[in-house]
């Protein structure tokens, strides 16, 4: 359903869903486990898509540090996170935020 809500626009919703099931994955498994760094990435995804920008970045760094930690620097969702951030970053610079 997050998925569905994000590929068609409905940023507001999915954001809602993303962070309900990131707490709930959290509370439940804990912060490190790579279905909740999924979650966590995620709905900083759908922040960014809202135009919430440092909160975006803000989570995709801690998103990125503990899937470096957990997963290594190779792992693929560990460069996945690495690739929005690093782009993210260089985008707000551009936008001044």
């Amino acid at each position: 359903m997050c998925y569905t809500l994000h590929s068609n626009g409905r940023w507001k919703e999915a954001e809602e869903l993303f962070a309900q099931v990131m707490e709930t994955r959290k509370r439940v498994l804990g912060v490190e486990p790579p279905d909740t760094l999924i979650s966590m990435h995620n709905l900083a995804s759908t922040l960014w898509a809202r135009g919430r920008w440092k909160e975006a970045i803000s989570l995709m760094g801690l998103c990125f540090q503990l899937r470096k930690r957990i997963l290594g620097d190779r792992h693929p969702y560990t460069k996945s996170s690495l690739e929005a951030l690093s782009w993210w970053q260089i985008e707000e610079i551009e936008i001044g935020h």
